[in-house]
């Protein structure tokens, strides 16, 4: 008896895998009789008779992905390829058409997909295909769903993932970017360099102004500590030219006195003598007297070319 076991066991097996087989998740299996459609078996253990069924195929229920690469032309005449990635599903409900109707539903797609691009690219300038490659994506998946529909196919999306153009153009391009970020680059950099001189310029102006007030600002004041000194001075008796002339020897002997102080001040040869000061007081004096009877004979020259234009006779 132990002879006809494992013959048995065997055949058994055998017999099984004949009469019984496994379909995987996510996909159909189409069972033909005789050579003619049958049944479509889903996942799971499904039974079948040896040599009368035979299973034709399987069809894959996943979404499925295929990249079609497109050469085309713009309306500017530049070549582009174009890379679409079309998502697509074999709708349950219509395994029988997905598996019959179509010798390769990849070709079919591809065909669809070059025809709608070819179609639409042409009327679009280079930039024009970047900016709008999301219509050329629902072109391409309208034109899809209403081909493939009746095959038992859904498209799911369409991409348009890669636009790359003739390397000669894409070359233009870059220096085209280049010189417009140079540009952009050039004018921020005037700009700043522009605030920066209108800032200079500004600080100068202020630093002048306060420069001019300080200065008189101390005019000011060195004008009434000498009208201070003149007025203690006639309060004691002495006059105003007496009071001029000791201003001015003290304010000579305080110069002096101040550049002798200055350590790296150059060599400077100033009269220093009693006589300095009121020397230097009458040379005043004696300018002021001559400058003032020079403007006094001017006048009176004025004056009589003046009354000889009004009697030309005399």
């Amino acid at each position: 008896m132990n002879y006809y076991i494992i013959p048995l066991a065997i055949l058994g097996l055998f017999l099984f895998f004949k009469f019984f087989f496994v379909v995987k998740q996510q996909t159909s299996a189409i069972i033909e009789r005789f050579g003619k459609f049958h049944s479509i078996r889903n996942s799971g253990l499904q039974m079948k008779i040896p040599v009368i069924d035979n299973i034709a195929g399987r069809i894959n229920l996943k979404i499925q992905q295929l990249d079609v690469l497109v050469e085309t032309k713009t309306k500017d005449d530049v070549f582009v390829r174009l890379k679409i990635s079309v998502q697509f599903q074999v709708i349950k409900e219509k395994v029988y058409d997905a598996f019959y109707k179509l010798e390769n539903p990849h070709d079919q797609i591809t065909s669809y997909v070059f025809d709608v691009v070819r179609a639409e690219v042409p009327k679009m300038k280079l930039d024009d295909v970047f900016e709008r490659k999301d219509d050329i994506a629902i072109a391409v998946k309208q034109e899809l769903n209403e081909a493939m529909i009746n095959y038992g196919y859904d498209i799911i999306k369409t991409l348009v993932t890669d636009i790359d153009p003739d390397l000669q153009v894409k070359e233009a391009m870059n220096r085209i970017n280049a010189a417009e970020r140079e540009k952009v680059a050039a004018e921020y950099e005037a700009e700043a360099e522009r605030i920066k001189i209108v800032a200079k310029a500004r600080a100068e102006a202020e630093s002048k102004r306060l420069q001019g007030q300080g200065i008189a600002d101390q005019r000011r004041e060195i004008a009434r500590g000498l009208e201070e000194s003149v007025d203690v001075l006639n309060n004691v008796g002495i006059n105003s030219q007496e009071a001029s002339a000791l201003i001015v020897v003290t304010q000579h002997y305080d110069t002096l006195q101040s550049i002798g102080e200055e350590t790296n001040s150059n060599l400077i040869l100033l009269p220093n003598s009693p006589q300095a000061g009121s020397d230097m007081l009458n040379n005043m004096i004696a300018s002021f007297t001559a400058s003032n009877q020079i403007g006094e004979e001017m006048k009176r020259q004025n004056a009589k070319k003046g009354l000889g234009k009004k009697n030309p006779e005399a």
